[in-house]
């Protein structure tokens, strides 16, 4: 298993067994597009893991919607008050999830370790592979004790605009929306079609199966390189609004594909798009 993703039974095990100290804060990250924090979070008091503290993607793991992308970096110090709210102390261990395709709970991994978070590892398949388990649940809010953590940025590549067009000079681009979006085809996100030109067609999607799990590490890596992701090169990777593009940070190092930490445009899309200066292409 990656060192960045965790099995149910082993998470259960460490909450089960382990000295309280080391024992994991457990985060649970639902999301989808479109859908409100309410939503959300009535989703969670319906059933989560045992201990597990929500946490709103979109008020504490990215900014208000403006010129930085519809999901932007959040305020350091209302994201580190978000993550002490949640119980993240310095010294224990980080587990979070979302409800099965950890494409949110990879947005609170990637946000965690750049802000000198190391010790995160997500929930391969989310809370659908906890219940799937067999596992116990909770139901409600939980009330865990105050965090601590101390957000540091620089723990990994976090880039803009202006570096996603050195990276196409010289490396390579990810783009981790579905194909028909890069494609410029049925866009009803944002105002303009297409994608950055240079960059490749890599959808988050593919690196899981029907099931929500991330496919085995040869399997990821027959992915990537079928999409033309040349191992050796740095990597950038961008999305719709910087979500997942993290799931497929995530799904590059759990393949061992590449450098270590590729750089994330967080601003993605719909950031490059409000200045109608910066190219688009569409098609393949």
């Amino acid at each position: 298993m990656s060192e960045h993703l965790i099995h149910p039974a082993e998470l259960d095990r460490l909450l089960r067994t382990s000295d309280p100290e080391d024992r994991p804060v457990v985060l649970d990250v639902r999301w989808a597009l479109g859908r409100g924090t309410a939503a959300n979070r009535a989703e969670y008091a319906e059933g989560h893991v045992p201990g597990a503290a929500f946490v709103d993607l979109e008020t504490t793991l990215a900014g208000p919607p403006g010129a930085g992308g519809r999901h932007p970096m959040p305020d350091i110090a209302v994201a580190q008050e978000g993550f002490r709210r949640a119980g993240v102390m310095d010294e224990q261990p980080v587990v979070v999830y979302d409800g099965s395709t950890s494409v949110a709970a990879s947005r609170a991994w990637w946000l965690l370790q750049y802000y000198g978070k190391p010790d995160v590892r997500v929930l391969d398949g989310g809370y659908a592979a906890w219940r799937a388990a067999g596992l116990p649940v909770e139901t409600g809010e939980v009330e865990v004790p105050e965090g601590d953590i101390v957000l540091t940025p620089g723990g990994r590549r976090l880039l803009t605009a202006d570096d996603i067009e050195h990276y196409l000079d010289r490396h390579q681009v990810l783009d981790a929306r579905p194909a028909d979006r890069f494609r410029g085809e049925n866009e009803t996100i944002d105002p303009v079609a297409g994608h950055i030109p240079g960059a490749l067609s890599v959808p988050s999607s593919l690196q899981v199966g029907p099931d929500g799990r991330f496919l085995d590490e040869d399997d990821l890596e027959m992915q990537f390189t079928s999409r033309g992701v040349r191992p050796e090169r740095r990597t950038a990777i961008y999305c719709g609004s910087g979500v997942a593009a993290t799931h497929v940070a995530l799904a590059m190092e759990v393949a061992g594909v590449g450098h270590y930490d590729p750089g994330v445009y967080i601003g993605s899309w719909s950031e490059w798009v409000t200045d109608p200066e910066r190219p688009v292409a569409t098609g393949e």
